[in-house]
């Protein structure tokens, strides 16, 4: 296993390159001294500010500047640091959001499937609506299709059908011999039959064939079980705070 550290480093590395990847095609990266920041109009993804070193006092009060004028903004913070800062956040009168967790797999041997699903990945404007118009029933938040179509090449884009019926996404996005697993979701009325475990098998696959040494991932509470029994580590937490709605 590599060093937990360099795990780390890879994990907030793949998560903000990807980030930054969709953001690119529209002009929605923005860099400044401490932080980063990308928002697409009409889009509930990315739409993230994120720090590049721990936070202080001068570099929370500019993010919520840019928060204030931006009030669709995610402020992730990495809890990697071991000083407590985010609640220099909360002290802002930010509130805490979601939890996730940031995990590593180690790549080995390919995983048996059931055969049940099936998994198209996405070329083309018919298929990108298909998948951006599935994609909120599982998320509660839209990726435009127009994001699907200038990324075909960088990211992958995988739509699940059950069935015929679609009923799941996830997206891989490949950094040195690292590859992140994005957006596993399965539609509510088609949970708890095994197919979330089916679809991240099925992305491992394709990591180990494409050569990868490591599958990351950022786990909600909800999708945590599962990567733990596929063998994924805890690396750190991530606490994604928003400004107080009025």
């Amino acid at each position: 296993m590599k060093e937990k550290a360099n795990l780390i480093a890879d994990n907030i590395s793949n998560l903000t390159r990807l980030w930054k990847t969709v953001g690119t095609p529209f002009q929605s990266n923005h860099k400044k001294d401490t932080f980063e920041y990308c928002k697409i109009e009409n889009s509930g993804w990315p739409n993230k500010l994120w720090f590049n070193q721990d936070l202080t006092l001068g570099s929370a009060e500019k993010a919520i500047e840019t928060l204030q004028a931006n009030p669709n903004l995610v402020i992730p913070y990495w809890d990697i640091y071991g000083t407590n800062s985010n609640e220099i956040l909360e002290a802002k009168g930010l509130v805490k959001k979601t939890e996730q967790v940031a995990m590593a797999l180690k790549l080995d041997k390919p995983f048996e499937l059931q055969n049940t699903l099936e998994f198209k990945r996405i070329w083309n404007a018919e298929e990108a609506k298909i998948w951006a118009d599935l994609y909120p029933n599982a998320f509660g938040y839209v990726i435009s299709k127009e994001i699907l179509i200038h990324n075909y090449n960088e990211v992958q884009f995988h739509l699940v059908t059950y069935q015929n019926q679609s009923i799941g996404t996830f997206m891989l996005f490949q950094t040195e011999n690292n590859i992140g697993i994005h957006g596993v979701g399965v539609i509510p009325e088609m949970r708890r039959k095994g197919f979330a475990e089916e679809i991240m098998k099925y992305a491992l696959n394709i990591a180990i064939d494409l050569k990868a040494e490591y599958a990351l991932l950022q786990a909600s509470v909800m999708g945590k079980g599962i990567y733990t029994k596929l063998g994924f580590e805890d690396l750190f937490i991530i606490k994604n705070y928003v400004l107080k709605s009025e």
